[in-house]
Formats: structure tokens, C-alpha cells, sequence
């Protein structure tokens, strides 16, 4: 499941970048929690979020998902920390956003 504004994120991305991006949530829906690494990593500073690393990781972007109940959702796309660390953490402050807003 997306948030729409994740969507909309998603959409902003190359083709390429897009259907890596649908590749790592597909298997995060096949897997589960238990998606290893290098497929998905903690997000540093933020307990309840969590990262997709497309492209096992080699990709510039990352989806960055939160569970509510037994959904996993994407709450935002923004680039790598690495690529991009400014716009980076404000992927992050918007996916913290969004997923209070949807718990609540």
C-alpha cells in the first residue's frame, strides 16, 4: 500500500527507478518482516521507519515503509542518504508525517 503523496513521489522517478522500486515492495510483500538485507535496512533516527534498498541497495532511491496493524506501507521516496543526505532526511521527516497521520 502507498500513501498517496508516496505515489505521487514515485511517479516523479525515471521508469527505470519505478520498476525497481515496485520490484522491492513486491518482495516485501512476498517476505514479509523477514526480508533480509541488503533488501531493507533500519532508517538511522527513526524507530518506525524502515527503508527498501532497490537493486539490493544500488539503487539512488529508497521507498520508506512503516507497518500499521499488518500493513506495510510506503509513506515516502527520496533519495539515498548517501546521494543525497539534505533531501534524505526530509523524506524521512515526511514519512514520520504521514504515518502518524495514518495511525491516528
Amino acid at each position: 500500500m502507498f500513501h498517496p503523496e508516496a505515489e505521487a513521489e514515485l511517479d516523479a522517478l525515471p521508469v527505470k527507478e519505478r520498476v525497481a522500486v515496485m520490484h522491492a515492495v513486491e518482495k516485501l510483500a512476498a517476505v514479509g518482516p523477514s526480508l533480509p538485507f541488503p533488501h531493507q535496512s533500519n532508517v538511522k533516527g527513526a524507530e518506525r521507519l524502515r527503508e527498501l534498498r532497490p537493486r539490493g541497495g544500488r539503487s539512488a532511491w529508497r521507498p520508506l515503509y512503516g507497518r500499521v496493524a499488518d500493513t506495510f506501507v510506503v509513506v515516502a521516496v527520496g533519495p539515498e542518504a548517501l546521494v543525497d543526505p539534505r533531501r534524505f532526511r526530509r523524506a524521512v521527516a515526511a514519512a514520520t508525517k504521514r504515518l502518524d497521520e495514518i495511525e491516528a
